[in-house]
This record gives structure tokens, sequence and C-alpha cells, in this order.
């Protein structure tokens, strides 16, 4: 299979925020937020793999500063590591002012989606190239959060065989 290229999937996408998307006090929703970032996410994973593919899970999503009606958002999207038949996407949020032109880091999160065959079934991935010094530093990080979360992943199912290797629980 051949491999592609890390700029041949990414995805910028943007979007100004409406009074739907707020609460009274005109704070855009997080969940509305996340929508977005999974949307973006998605489009890299279906661009990377050709076929289906759904968010298996979110390893990290932090808010850095609020979003306001009127902001317009920037999505940037792109992958930071590829496997037999998951992916892990990048994504940072930007909003702007676009009164001021005041631009703040909004947010970022990591996404793992699987590429799915019609029947439902994971399919094998072309590998990643990674061409440039950031690229090859995101996959990296993006390795080490996957050994994470597979050994959390096997530290969760063990438990749920021997309660003994559960974690104790913290005190309050």
């Amino acid at each position: 299979m051949t491999g592609k290229k890390v700029c041949d999937s990414c995805v910028v996408m943007a979007q100004q925020m409406n009074p739907q998307d707020a609460n009274p006090a005109g704070n855009v929703h997080g969940g509305v937020i996340m929508k977005l970032i999974d949307t973006a996410a998605g489009a890299v994973a279906v661009r990377h793999s050709r076929s289906n593919a759904v968010t298996a899970s979110i390893d990290r999503l932090d808010f850095h500063c609020p979003v306001f009606v009127g902001d317009f958002l920037t999505l940037s999207a792109s992958l930071n590591f590829v496997g037999r038949t998951s992916m892990e996407v990048g994504v940072r949020v930007e909003s702007e002012n676009l009164m001021t032109g005041e631009r703040r880091h909004t947010a970022s999160a990591y996404l793992t989606f699987v590429a799915l065959d019609g029947n439902g079934r994971p399919v094998p991935l072309p590998p990643l190239i990674l061409e440039t010094a950031d690229e090859k530093r995101r996959n990296l990080e993006a390795r080490s959060r996957r050994a994470m979360r597979l050994a959390e992943k096997t530290k969760e199912k063990n438990c749920q065989y021997d309660t003994r290797d559960c974690p104790a629980p913290a005190s309050e």
C-alpha cells in the first residue's frame, strides 16, 4: 500500500459562531466546539483512508479560553499517527474577534479514528509519510499517547476480571 503525506489529508475549516451556538450570556457551548472538532478530524480520517471512518476515542480535549457569539473559529486538523487500522488526528482551534482582529488559541484535541469497510470491519490504512521536523515530533508524541491509552485500556480490562488489579479509590 502506498504511503500518504500528512499534507494530503489536512483540513482547515472555519465557521462564525451565532446565538444558537451559545448560552444566554453569549458564551459558545463546549459541545458545539466539540462537534466542529469531530467534524474536522473526521474529514482528515476519511481523506487518508478513503473509506468510512468513525471516532474511537478522544484522548485529550483542552479548552484554553472562551468563545463568544460573533467569534470566527478556525479549526486546523492533521494526522499525527497512523497504525494498522487506527489513526490519531490533532485539531487546533483558534477564535478571532472579527471586529478587533484579536486571535486566541481556543482549544486543542487529539482524536482516534478507525477506518471501516462496507461491513463495518476495520480496514488497513496507508502508512503515513512524515516530512518535516514538526510532523516527526507530533508523531512521536502521538505514539506516546497511544502507548498510554493502550496500557490504560489493558489495566481497565484486567480490573473487570480481578478487582485486586484495580487502583484504590482516591481518598477525599
